[in-house]
């Protein structure tokens, strides 16, 4: 069977953006037609020679509306950037490292304004619908991204992840989204929310396309990744607060899930870390997110406060009240808990646990901020545990009967184990779809 080539399919790709009865002009939110086409015609002509600048050459990517485009303001899903913000000097270095490895970059994608919440909506350029059911969020911050793969408008996303960013709306659109450790991609030229937790990763629909972007914009030869042998393998059920007050159709999902490793041969345990208690008393302070977000926003909100989400607004107002001398308690506190969790976890292979502790919500409940609090954070409870221990994780979807709504099961493992990760999570994805 012939394949289509590039240019075929970034033209499919295309069309679907322009799809007047689709999301693309609430999902993409600035689109490179014609730079795309001269791209994906290059690849055509690479591909015709037999030459490949790698694993994603040819591959059409959308990129998060707050990475730096040369020439571009960049908005960061924000209408004070939109009309104050100087145009980016160079692309952001994930970018030039997609481009250099042949990726078609079709379009920016929507996002939460200043990727400050796990719900996707976005007051000023509209909230994309989820794919599985266009009343409900699709999740947040990265929210354009998964609406772009789910709706083949390309094959791969590039989110950011600073408490979930890229696993949340990934599990709740029933995709694959990776969190790598932190340190190994740069963020240089992505726009920022936390100096210390930001992290970049992909949404794709396998395992594999997330390992192929995370290679390439960690600068890496990209290894495909080879599933583990499931039996003998360690994972524990994390307990306590990651299982509570979970949607019913999340323990369901996750029971049966959690179900098929027994008789693959894996050990599981049932883990109580006491740690995450400790994360909890940290983060009824203020946590680390809110007052470095008021480091980079405080003279925004000094200065238009009335222009910024007020779903947003009000978690910056939150940082800017924390003291110096409690986040520097804070983050010694933390320092001491990220050591002590490592040690923890060097007797397991991986940590799972349910990726969000409910489905999507409605667009129109979120309407109400007080339930927008509540909703925003259920999505983001279990995926914040990874960026304050500085692991890594991925999210794969669970199986769920025709009609229902996407779960996700996080798998996590400790920092700087990231190819690991992949062979575990290619392994599970395989048993999960058999």
């Amino acid at each position: 069977m012939a394949q289509f080539s590039c240019r075929d399919r970034l033209e499919q790709a295309l069309a679907r953006i322009a799809d007047p009865n689709g999301e693309g002009t609430r999902a993409c939110l600035s689109i490179y037609a014609q730079v795309a086409r001269s791209a994906a015609d290059e690849a055509d002509a690479r591909a015709a020679r037999g030459s490949s600048l790698g694993p994603l050459d040819g591959v059409i990517v959308s990129i998060k509306d707050l990475f730096d485009v040369a020439g571009e303001v960049t908005r960061a899903g924000s209408k004070i950037l939109a009309e104050e913000g100087a145009p980016a000097i160079a692309d952001a270095v994930v970018v030039q490292r997609l481009r250099a490895a042949g990726a078609v970059i079709v379009a920016k994608t929507n996002m939460t304004e200043f990727a400050f919440s796990g719900i996707g909506a976005n007051p000023h350029f509209g909230t994309p619908g989820n794919p599985y059911d266009r009343e409900r969020v699709p999740g947040g911050s990265s929210a354009g991204a998964p609406v772009t793969v789910a709706d083949c408008m390309c094959d791969i996303a590039i989110g950011t992840d600073t408490g979930g960013s890229v696993r949340v709306p990934a599990a709740l659109c029933g995709l694959v989204g990776f969190k790598p450790s932190r340190q190994r991609v740069p963020t240089t030229g992505a726009f920022p929310l936390s100096k210390t937790l930001d992290s970049i990763g992909p949404i794709a629909r396998n395992v594999a396309d997330c390992a192929k972007a995370d290679a390439v914009m960690a600068g890496e030869v990209f290894a495909p990744p080879e599933p583990v042998a499931l039996a003998g393998l360690r994972i524990g059920i994390a307990e306590g607060l990651p299982l509570d007050r979970l949607d019913a159709s999340v323990t369901a999902a996750f029971a049966k899930g959690v179900a098929r490793l027994d008789p693959a041969g894996v050990r599981v345990s049932h883990e109580t870390l006491a740690f995450l208690d400790d994360m909890v008393a940290i983060n009824s302070r203020g946590g680390i997110l809110a007052p470095e977000a008021c480091a980079v926003h405080g003279d925004r909100l000094k200065r238009r406060a009335a222009d910024i989400d007020p779903n947003v607004r009000v978690r910056i107002e939150r940082g800017c009240a924390v003291t110096e001398a409690d986040y520097a308690e804070m983050m010694r506190e933390r320092a001491r808990l990220l050591g002590a969790l490592d040690a923890r976890l060097g007797s397991l292979d991986a940590l799972v646990m349910p990726t969000t502790a409910i489905i999507a919500p409605t667009i129109a409940e979120v309407a109400d901020p007080h339930v927008f609090a509540a909703r925003n954070a259920a999505v983001l409870r279990n995926t914040t545990i990874i960026n304050f221990f500085d692991l890594c994780a991925i999210t794969l979807p669970l199986p769920v009967a025709a009609g229902a709504l996407p779960v996700g099961l996080m798998l996590a493992v400790r920092n700087g184990h990231d190819r690991r990760l992949f062979g575990i999570a290619a392994a599970v994805e395989k048993l999960l779809s058999a």
